[in-house]
Order: structure tokens, then sequence, then C-alpha cells
């Protein structure tokens, strides 16, 4: 929806009182992307389990739409039932009252077809900004292999085979933690926003450094940052992505911008931080125009949807076991290409913000969580607080 588009919708709801009703037939389609977890590989599947992800919203709304993913599966994938709540505590437990059963197409079943993603209806549930909410997806059977996100760094519980605990408020049945989320890759708050920004990226932006169950990563700071502006934030990293090429680390950049960017609920800007796998990897990347080649179709499909995209330049790993002289020249040609401007319609540096002064091929040691790659807690706050919100807003 265009801005214009935008405020006669808000101006119409603000007219006849909408107060909290979500139905697909509404003229007028406010969803917004307020949480993501972007497909990364597979695992075997736990046939009659119940898997219950903790996820964290960035902005709220007076409803919701869960985004189940069969992406990367090879069977198509059943569904015994789907629910959302609000979390209580720091565990599996539901806040009482707020149990939901998310249904698709008015079933509290479903199959997602193999390399698909399926969204719920819309589910009434008033959820506050930076809610924590519980998803939990049952499988009845055997599907195949599970379509998951490796690094959540969030933990989340999982009732073992015996079916029936989807909608237990009670999380006593979660009697197991996972470090994963699975199938579950997004969710989408109703209300009025100003649309969502997707950070996309590899483990910097996956959160890899940063402290588990803190939602400290750089893209829930910068979600902080814009939550008073009514913008959400996903987050489309997945560790060991890469730009050029498909990776252990999922789909490569270019065949996961759909999925994982552009086709999010509202989406009105990218940032780009993506491209440090490609020149540390097997095999490496030396031409630093095969990035801004890259570059270049990430910002033209983003610009056929109406996208902005902010380009950030790649930070330092010196002392990284796979640092050497000459993959360090590639970056630094790579950010002076950035740097022009001709690129991205703009860029945050963030490589400028993390380096030590003394040693700039290296993160200063107040970011470094000890790999010289990484970024800690304070590199994350750092890092977004570099992004200018006028490129955002």
């Amino acid at each position: 929806m265009g801005k214009v588009g935008r405020v006669l919708a808000v101006a119409l709801l603000l007219l006849v009182g909408m107060t909290g009703r979500a139905d697909a037939g509404d003229v007028f389609s406010l969803w917004t992307g307020s949480w993501e977890a972007a497909p990364s590989g597979t695992v075997p599947a736990v046939p009659g389990a119940a898997f219950r992800n903790v996820v964290h919203l960035s902005v709220g709304g007076s409803a919701v739409r869960i985004r189940v993913s069969n992406r990367l599966g090879s069977a198509p994938l059943r569904l015994g039932a789907v629910t959302v709540a609000l979390r209580r505590g720091a565990g599996p437990d539901a806040v009482p009252g707020s149990m939901r059963v998310a249904t698709f197409g008015g079933a509290g079943t479903a199959v997602v077809p193999v390399g698909q993603d399926l969204a719920s209806d819309p589910v009434p549930l008033a959820v506050p900004d930076a809610a924590d909410l519980l998803v939990t997806v049952e499988t009845p059977g055997d599907s195949g292999p599970a379509t998951y996100h490796r690094v959540a760094l969030q933990t989340s519980y999982l009732a073992p085979a015996g079916a029936g605990h989807a909608a237990d408020e009670d999380g006593a049945a979660y009697t197991r933690t996972t470090g994963n989320w699975y199938y579950v890759s997004g969710v989408d708050v109703w209300g009025v926003t100003l649309g969502s920004v997707v950070a996309f990226g590899d483990s910097l932006t996956d959160g890899n450094g940063s402290s588990i169950d803190s939602n400290h990563r750089w893209p829930d700071r910068l979600a902080e940052r814009l939550r008073p502006f009514r913008l959400g934030v996903l987050n489309a990293g997945i560790s060991g992505n890469r730009l050029l090429a498909d990776s252990t680390g999922g789909p490569g950049a270019l065949n996961r911008l759909d999925a994982d960017g552009l086709d999010r609920s509202d989406v009105r800007t990218l940032v780009v931080l993506e491209g440090i796998n490609d020149i540390k990897g097997t095999p490496e990347a030396t031409d630093p125009l095969d990035f801004v080649r890259a570059y270049r179709t990430i910002v033209a499909r983003a610009h056929a949807r109406g996208i902005r995209v902010v380009g950030a330049t790649l930070t330092p790993d010196g002392g990284y076991s796979g640092y050497t002289e000459a993959r360090e020249a590639v970056r630094q040609e790579v950010n002076a290409l950035i740097r022009t401007g001709s690129v991205f319609d703009s860029y945050v540096d963030f490589d400028a913000v993390v380096r030590d002064p003394e040693q700039p091929q290296r993160i200063r040691p107040a970011y470094d969580p000890g790999d010289h790659l990484h970024f800690n807690d304070t590199g994350m706050r750092a890092l977004a607080a570099a992004v200018p919100l006028v490129d955002l807003l």
C-alpha cells in the first residue's frame, strides 16, 4: 500500500471506529510484519511432537497472523494444530486466557506444500509492542525433514510425541528445550503502522555473539529505536549465508530474497549486510564487481516492489581464522564501492562504526565476543545506533 493509500485507510478506520476486528475480506489491509525467522535448513522431524516456539515481536496489534514454513522440506507438511498465546514469565507457560487456535481457510488442520509457506487466518489476539509469543506447531505424523531456523539464540520448548498439547496454557508437558525455531517463519500483526523494515544478512544479523534469551541482536535494538514510529523490524539473517551462492547457511541471498524479504507484509525498506562469507568462504569470491552486481540485482528487484534498499559496509574480521591480507583487500574494495553511493539507495557505514582505530582490520575489543568476527551485546547496540532513521521512515 502506498503512502496515500495508507493515509486514506487509516482515516477510514478511524471514522468507522475499528476496534480490534480483523476480517479477511476487509477492503484495506493493515497487516505488518512484526517478527521473522528465515528458514536455514532442515532436521529430522519428531512425529507427534509439539514445538512451542518463543518469538519476540517488534510492534504489536489487535490480531496476529502466523506463517508456517515447509519451504525446505521434501514432503507435504501435515499440521495437526497451530496455536498462539502471550507468554507468561520466562518459560513455556501461556498467559491465562490468551491461548488461541490458528486456523487455515477456517480449518484447524492444514497441509503445507513442499517449498512453500502458509499464512494462517487472522487470529484475534491483542498483542503489545515487544511481546513474547508462544507459537506452537504440532505435527501428527512424519512429514519428512522439518524446516527450521538453526541459530535462534532463544530457548524454545518441545512436548515429545503424544499429541494434544498444542493448546495447553500450562507448559508442564514441554519438558525438552531447543535453541532452534521449528516450522514458524513469521508473525504479522494487524494495526496502524508505517510498515516494516527487513534486516537481510548473515550471522552478524542473525545475532551470533549476542546474549541468549536477551533479544540483543542489532535488528532487535533497531526495533527499539523504531517503536515510537510504529515500524516493525524483521530479522532475515541466516548464519553462514552468502550473497553470491547457496551454502550450508541456506539458500543464497538472491535465491531467498523474495521469500525472506520482498514478500513479507508491508515492507518499506531492506537493510542489507551480506558478503563477508563470500570473501572468507570456500570457494572464495575475489572480484568486488561480483558483489556490486549482486547488490544491484537486489536493489532492482526491491524497487520493482516499491521497496527502498539501504546497504551496509562489510565489517572487519582481522584475527578470525579465515582472515588473510588478500581477503581484507577484497573487503576494502567492496566497501569503497558501497561508499560511492551508487550501489544502494543509501548506505550505513558499519565498518567505520565498529573497526578498531588502532587496527582497522579488526573489530574494537569492546565489541568483540572473542572470535574477532561477530559482535557482543555492546557491538550490536552500536550497529543499531548507526542506522540513520531518516533512511527508514
